[in-house]
């Protein structure tokens, strides 16, 4: 791990570098290779569709026509329609707001509370490392669907009630894997430097510490991604996620499967693919960037 000073000398085994120039690597694609750049070419057009879809959309995504079910492409109805006679496209466009809307939230939330709770364990040690572990690890214990259920059970089932069950789930796993990059990071010489010229804990933490571990953490948000919107779509299709007639890629791929078996497999299928897409190209991206986080390291 490289540190940040800018306010005492440290080792020449440390890689010196400003805050500032942290966060430009962590957005920066630069040694992803061809395959990350594909990757994110593609989460490009998908958050483009999430922004302007429903601008975007021929037609409303549930207007409805039974005599038009399952009728194929025809040149105003590219993708061609449902079971319910709704235009495919329409309702592509539409579903992809909310199956990125879904994942955003469940990765903010989770990458904001997991990474304040790292640092907090880190720098605090003791008492205070020890309740949050053995937190973290107790709320660890239940699969993450588990809980989507329980709050589909509690609060109803909604697109909210899932995003915040996940992201409940999903917590303790950037908890733990932050704590360690932390901890790390937090035994490097420049901190107790910062900390001898009388620097707070907050200034420390916010102005050098987080923009250190950005780079790790920003490949840890894009994997963390691609699963909630795996996650959100498996709720979605049990019907305890966003509910039809809502458009979105999960009640596509559940509603498509009456015409999975009349042999009509379209809507699954354009649903499917467009899911299988995102999720692998989040995976793919995050899997670069923490590739090229080793490579710097070592």
């Amino acid at each position: 791990m490289t540190a940040a000073t800018g306010h005492a000398p440290v080792p020449s085994t440390v890689v010196t570098a400003t805050p500032r120039t942290r966060r430009w690597q962590a957005l920066s694609l630069r040694g992803v290779g061809w395959i990350g750049y594909t990757s994110a070419a593609i989460i490009a057009v998908a958050t483009l569709l999430a922004i302007f879809g429903p601008l975007l959309a021929p037609f409303p995504p549930n207007q409805s026509d039974l005599s038009h079910a399952f009728v194929g492409p025809t040149p105003a109805h590219p993708l061609g329609f449902d079971s319910q006679g709704r235009d495919l496209l329409s309702r592509l466009l539409v579903g992809a707001r909310s199956s990125m809307l879904g994942a955003l939230i469940v990765v903010v939330v989770s990458i904001t509370a997991g990474t304040a709770l790292a640092v907090i364990a880190a720098w605090r040690r003791g008492w205070v490392d020890s309740v949050i572990s053995s937190g973290s690890n107790l709320v660890f214990a239940f699969p993450g669907l588990l809980l989507a259920v329980l709050a589909a059970a509690v609060f109803g089932p909604s697109q909210w009630s899932a995003a915040l069950a996940l992201s409940v789930a999903y917590t303790p796993y950037v908890a733990r894997l932050m704590r360690g990059v932390a901890l790390a990071e937090r035994s490097l010489p420049y901190i107790e430097a910062l900390e001898v010229q009388g620097s707070s804990a907050w200034s420390i933490g916010v102005r050098h510490l987080l923009p250190n571990i950005a780079p790790l953490l920003v490949a840890q948000a894009t994997i963390l991604f691609g699963w909630a919107a795996l996650d959100l779509a498996a709720v979605s299709f049990l019907g305890l996620g966003v509910t039809p007639p809502q458009a979105d890629w999960g009640v596509m791929v559940s509603e498509g499967q009456t015409g999975v078996l009349q042999g009509f497999p379209a809507e699954a299928l354009i649903a499917g693919t467009a899911l299988v897409l995102v999720i692998i190209s989040f995976n793919i991206l995050g899997e670069r960037l923490n590739d090229r986080q080793d490579r710097q390291r070592s």
